[in-house]
């Protein structure tokens, strides 16, 4: 309590600081970096060691990354698998200050019996240059994946299917989501565990560390609806928070302290929801607001302060592809203590078919930009924050 306390005083004080008028409204540059194919998979993380966050992408038979400050594009694999990359995950896990990377493929929507890939990239020492893939074992259907941190510093790497083994439109067996543990030698096999195996059509999820304990939980987005998970000595506690069929999963802090959960509903789905946390544990998360119910494909979102007020805020994007219609992005802002009033901000239209988003100080000037990879348009674009302070 001792912690938390202080953070909670401090982003009162903030909010109570500035009236709703005074929020100040999103403001922005928008830099296209390049020409992509899809864009599946998107990661900020420092590549190189040179203390600057790099943008990473898998892309359709490539992964790539991209060089701060000049965007420089390294591709460093081609042609893992026989169909698309799907997934990407890049953080440092040794702290050495340069990431390790991780990527999915063999990406087959209909497919739940023997398509999907895994593999870890071993870098060469010039990191610009090609990386040598580690393949690992792989449930089919392969569709995300993150480095998460467990106990004694360590990083796992968890990856989630789309499917389970067999299953058809969300019947049939549960998936698994599985946990990889990296050996010294990364080229010999990696052991695995298995964190849960009941959910059906779970298209994203995402690393929390919401207790004192420095392993990080997981939220998992489903059909069951969204999920938190938590390492215990003997496997993982499961807790529901939202019955509704989920498809994207973030977390943020309300301008009064109290933690929330940003969805698209369902599965590409129309819907962007907030919930609240409940006062009593084992609750389901309150509804909060229902921020939009006309997205077109709903495919992105991503939670931060990007106002620099003290609290956060939402985006979300949309590509408009099997629901055809204008994609787009949009920010959302709470304009009061408790989130029952949102600002809404137009960032991008058609010029942008949103595959996937991720958030970051990419140029150090200490405002979050927004990355987005668009499928449609094949472009991959900063958004970089010019709010006034």
């Amino acid at each position: 309590m001792s912690r938390i306390l202080p953070l909670l005083l401090m982003s009162l004080f903030t909010f109570i600081s500035a009236s709703a008028d005074e929020i100040p409204e999103f403001k922005w540059r928008t830099v296209e970096i390049d020409t992509i194919q899809i864009g599946y998979g998107l990661q900020i993380a420092d590549v190189n060691g040179d203390g600057r966050d790099d943008i990473v992408l898998a892309d359709k038979n490539t992964v790539q990354w991209y060089e701060n400050p000049d965007w420089q594009k390294h591709v460093i694999a081609k042609n893992l698998t026989e169909r698309d990359n799907v997934c990407v995950t890049a953080r440092d896990i040794d702290g050495d200050g340069k990431c390790e990377i991780a990527v999915g493929g063999q990406w087959n929507y209909r497919e739940s019996l023997k398509d999907g890939a895994v593999f870890y990239l071993i870098p060469p020492e010039d990191r610009t240059q090609e990386w040598t893939p580690v393949k690992l074992y792989n449930d089919p259907s392969t569709h995300r994946m993150h480095w998460i941190r467990s106990h004694g510093g360590e990083y796992r790497l968890a990856v989630k299917p789309l499917r389970g083994r067999g299953s058809v439109d969300g019947e049939g067996p549960g998936l698994r989501v599985l946990e990889y543990i990296k050996p010294e030698d990364p080229n010999s096999e990696w052991e695995y565990k298995v964190i849960c195996d009941f959910m059906h059509l779970s298209h994203n999820f995402h690393p929390v560390n919401w207790d004192a304990d420095e392993e990080e939980e997981l939220i998992v987005a489903g059909k069951e609806g969204v999920w938190h998970f938590d390492r215990e000595k003997d496997g993982w506690d499961a807790e529901r928070l939202t019955e509704n069929f989920a498809g994207e999963i973030r977390d943020g802090r309300l301008p009064n302290g109290r933690r929330f959960i940003a969805t698209i509903e369902p599965m590409h789905g129309s819907v962007a929801a907030v919930y609240a946390r409940p006062e009593k544990r084992f609750a389901d998360w309150e509804p909060l607001k229902v921020l939009d119910e006309a997205l077109k494909d709903g495919h992105a979102v991503a939670c931060a302060d990007f106002l620099g007020v003290g609290s956060d805020q939402i985006v979300i994007g949309w590509r408009a592809m099997n629901d055809p219609g204008v994609p787009g992005i949009k920010l959302f802002t709470p304009l009061d203590q408790d989130g029952s009033t949102w600002r809404e901000t137009q960032v991008s239209g058609e010029e942008v078919a949103v595959e996937d988003i991720k958030v970051g100080d990419l140029n150090g000037d200490g405002r979050i930009d927004i990355i987005a990879a668009a499928r449609q348009t094949r472009n991959l674009v900063i958004f970089f924050n010019e709010t006034s302070k």
